[in-house]
């Protein structure tokens, strides 16, 4: 996908339809192949007195950064969603159902949204609150998604580590457990690699012989279960973190086992159906927003108007073709040395046109 596009203004000299035409042949005709080019239409605005005119500018340009930062924090949502498959994210960043180069090469102003019998203040306020909600809307449900995928992630945590960690409820069995007794109790140790059965018996008084055996076992710990009387289990579980083994506080309970197992499901259904929407949403907010910087920039072009490398060539070849209203071509070729000294009050960028650069660059998404 290309990612640069320039917004070049120029004056029309009488007919818009030959100046283009001229404009085509000169930098991507048979003469030159220097880019492609084509129409930026959009209508004429009503814009009010010279101060309103000022002010205006000055307020696009503000409006014009904030929406651009809009569209990129939609991309990274993008991003996080689609773990950085450059070529998912590209595929859902549609505007009206268009790649970003067709949208630009197809524009047209949305005449049924911004009439362009409002002021130009008026359009330009409406579009900028219209991308403030969705910035807005976009910040509260990505804020939601990232919750309840950071608590489904804590969830996973405790199903996928070791057996001194993980939950136990799908590892251990009613039948490893002594259950409704007055006097004794069954706990569970994680027991690293170190010999078990010959010291369990002498933690602490009254463990009944020969009731541990191995329930499970992973590449750092082997998982015991231990029957002992009530009354000694505190002491138990502290000589067991004296020897470095991991007692596990675990309390066998079938409805508690069967609300966590529900509780990891439905967390997991919940994450999937907020991925979904936020997904949907960006895809939608995405070609809004982007619609609504194009749009910025058309009444930036209309305000300020009285191949990467081929930049210099282009501008020179605009420069031969307007040189004569001012800029930087006129001050060059201006012999009068009386000219020559308030051209030189000029900005040495100004040019006799009027030009903005999108560059929209997809390739940095992988990457950041």
């Amino acid at each position: 996908m290309s990612n640069m596009h320039n917004f070049d203004s120029v004056p029309a000299e009488g007919n818009k339809a030959i100046v283009f035409q001229n404009l085509k042949t000169k930098l991507s005709g048979s003469q030159a192949d220097l880019a492609e080019v084509y129409q930026f239409l959009i209508p004429e605005f009503r814009i009010g007195t010279l101060d309103a005119l000022v002010v205006i500018s000055d307020e696009l340009v503000k409006y014009d950064q904030f929406v651009e930062s809009v569209a990129w924090k939609i991309v990274d949502i993008l991003r996080i969603l689609l773990k950085g498959d450059k070529d998912k994210i590209c595929a859902n960043l549609l505007v009206n159902d268009k790649s970003i180069d067709q949208y630009l090469n197809t524009f047209q102003w949305d005449i049924m949204k911004f009439r362009a019998e409002k002021s130009l203040k008026e359009i330009a306020e409406i579009l900028n609150e219209e991308v403030s909600s969705i910035d807005t809307l976009m910040k509260a449900k990505l804020a939601n998604y990232n919750q309840v995928k950071g608590n489904l992630q804590a969830l996973e945590r405790k199903q996928t580590g070791n057996l001194s960690v993980r939950n136990l409820a799908d590892v251990v069995k009613k039948e490893h457990f002594v259950l409704d007794s007055e006097y004794l109790e069954t706990l569970l140790v994680a027991v690293p690699r170190h010999s078990w059965h010959s010291r369990y018996e002498t933690l602490t008084q009254y463990v009944v012989p020969r009731s541990s055996q191995k329930i499970a076992e992973d590449d750092e710990y082997g998982l015991f279960n231990v029957t002992l009387f009530k009354r000694v289990s505190t002491d138990f579980a502290n000589r067991c973190r004296e020897e470095k083994f991991v007692y596990r506080d675990f309390k066998y309970n079938e409805d508690e086992m069967a609300n966590q197992r529900k509780e990891f499901e439905e967390m997991g259904a919940t994450e999937k159906e907020l991925w979904s929407a936020l997904l949907r949403l960006a895809n939608t907010n995405f070609g809004e927003v982007f619609a609504a910087w194009i749009h910025f920039k058309a009444m930036r072009v209309y305000v300020e108007s009285p191949k990467p490398k081929m930049d210099k060539k282009i501008r020179e070849i605009l420069n031969n073709q307007y040189g004569k209203f001012g800029g930087a071509l006129s001050r060059e070729t201006q012999k009068d040395e009386n000219i020559e000294e308030y051209q030189n009050l000029i900005d040495k960028d100004y040019y006799p046109y009027v030009w903005f650069q999108i560059q929209f660059n997809v390739n940095k998404i992988a990457s950041s």
